[in-house]
């Protein structure tokens, strides 16, 4: 049995309005159509559609092909999958940008905070804090003036301490802040001609809605799967290692706190 031929538009079932505003391959639905040279388009929203019928020549093809974006993906698994590692072997084959997402969000807000944020930084540098105070206390040299921590504590702003929550317990990040971030590497360049892969982020049922209500449409979602004994057996002996290193660490600084106090006895 012969089939009737779709003559649809040169976009497919993407939408043409996405892709020239936005760059984004953005699926059409169906009950956003239109018809033009015999050829049928799918629109994104009916807005867009509109736009399309008030000037049909500006989203079509004319004497080549319409350019299509670069590749953009979103790599999503639990901590510990090996996600930056796939990450760092992709982009260094196909040539597009990694975007660690919790390091870019350090990024955003270390210059205030001098140090990263998290629960395991947060301990670490808790208990260093604990035996450079016993040593300070002891020792002529180290003198830090009330003054001076004043000058050294920075006050967040609304979206910095938004940042530091979602960093410190993973409070998911308002849609306002989103706006401020995430939109750039689709919209602006280098990102936006080049192309990139997205690490940990979307992380929850949220952040994808986010992702769908903007426009914001990877061309791939991958999920990395892995049993739990292989996370344990790969995140483990590093932990190890740097608990054997923090325990030398406090050792030697006790070391040096019993001779401050014996040369303080003299």
């Amino acid at each position: 049995i012969k089939q009737k031929k779709r003559h649809m538009g040169d976009t497919k079932h993407f939408c043409p309005v996405s892709l020239k505003e936005n760059f984004v391959l953005y699926p059409g639905l169906q009950e956003h159509a239109a018809k033009y040279k015999e050829k049928i388009y799918y629109f994104s929203t009916s807005e867009y559609r509109d736009e399309f019928l008030k000037n049909p020549e500006e989203y079509v093809a004319h004497n080549e092909p319409l350019q299509a974006p670069p590749l953009r993906v979103c790599l999503l698994g639990v901590h510990g999958a090996g996600k930056t590692t796939c990450a760092r072997e992709i982009t260094d084959k196909l040539g597009i940008f990694h975007i660690q997402f919790e390091e870019y969000l350090q990024e955003l807000i270390l210059p205030k905070t001098k140090r990263k944020v998290g629960p395991h930084s947060d301990e670490d540098h808790e208990d260093d804090n604990k035996i450079l105070e016993e040593l300070e206390d002891f020792s002529q040299t180290i003198t830090i003036t009330e003054t001076e921590k004043t000058e050294q504590e920075v006050e967040l702003t609304d979206e910095e301490q938004a940042i530091k929550k979602n960093l410190m317990g993973n409070t998911e990040l308002p849609p306002e802040v989103l706006d401020k971030i995430v939109p750039d590497w689709w919209r602006k360049e280098p990102f936006r001609s080049t192309g990139f892969i997205l690490d940990g982020f979307p992380r929850t049922l949220d952040e994808a809605s986010y992702l769908s209500e903007r426009g914001l449409c990877p061309d791939v979602a991958i999920y990395i799967q892995v049993e739990e004994g292989d996370i344990l057996n790969r995140l483990f002996p590093p932990r190890l290692k740097k608990w054997k290193e923090k325990q030398l660490k406090k050792k030697e600084y006790k070391k040096k706190l019993k001779e401050l106090k014996a040369k303080i006895r003299v």
